[in-house]
């Protein structure tokens, strides 16, 4: 399995911490974002390449940081801005295309950290041998209209998804955290073609959920979102006393 990292944002709400380095390689308590993730799942020796989608602006920074590791690639989308960007699903399937991936995915936002580990939501996506989604409750409604939310029915199965509602249709949440089969993968450029969003990562699985079953698993624990400098200063605080 292949692990990519979404990590092709300007992380403007940052500035000017990442005016000219990449968020996702920010230290949270001793070491950089991607590598609480990556050091999480190389414990499960479930991923055997990770892959970092980089923009143009952050892609030699990212390859200087990957160095150290024979199994890290860097990808350069060659965007340079907000206005260029790809979006988060053109991005995915940019990778694909680049390195003519053909294998079960696990695809994740490079800005989000976890207080648990991956590994039993690998193990659900293989079990339920589909694409899979993680959830979590959440109470807020009006933090709901700022992220992906789920419908889903008792079996876990997913069966509709809308990123930024405007008028939210459950409490699920649907963080950037995705179990792709290499089958559905296939199915990205097919999604692009037929008008699923590009720019959320979620757009890809709201279109998917409609094609074939996708499953949402719940979270055992709690995803910290690194948006702006307050939620930063929170991460590293929370992860600090974790130590």
């Amino acid at each position: 399995m292949k692990c990519l990292f979404l990590a092709a944002g300007y992380a403007t709400r940052l500035y000017p911490l990442t005016e000219n380095f990449p968020k996702p390689l920010l230290e949270v308590a001793g070491k950089p974002i991607l590598d609480w993730l990556i050091d999480d799942m190389a414990q499960t020796g479930m991923v055997d390449e990770y892959i970092v989608i980089s923009n143009h602006k952050f892609a030699s920074i990212f390859e200087e940081w990957a160095a150290k590791n024979d199994n890290i690639r860097v990808i350069d989308d060659g965007t340079t801005s907000n206005d260029n960007r790809l979006g988060a699903v053109k991005d995915i399937q940019f990778a694909i295309e680049q390195l003519q991936l053909d294998d079960d995915l696990l695809v994740m936002a490079g800005d989000n950290l976890l207080d648990f580990s991956l590994a039993n939501f690998i193990q659900y996506g293989q079990k339920k041998n589909a694409t899979c989604v993680m959830r979590y409750y959440e109470a807020d409604e009006a933090k709901l209209h700022k992220t992906g939310v789920a419908e889903v029915v008792a079996d876990d199965r997913l069966i509709a998804m809308e990123e930024k509602p405007a008028q939210p249709k459950s409490h699920w949440c649907v963080p950037a955290f995705y179990y792709y089969t290499k089958e559905d993968s296939r199915l990205i450029q097919k999604g692009i073609e037929n008008g699923c969003g590009t720019d959320a990562p979620g757009s890809f699985i709201a279109w998917l959920c409609g094609q074939t079953n996708v499953y949402a698993w719940e979270m055992p624990g709690k995803r910290y979102d690194i948006g702006n400098l307050q939620s930063y200063e929170e991460v590293k605080r929370t992860f600090a006393a974790l130590k």
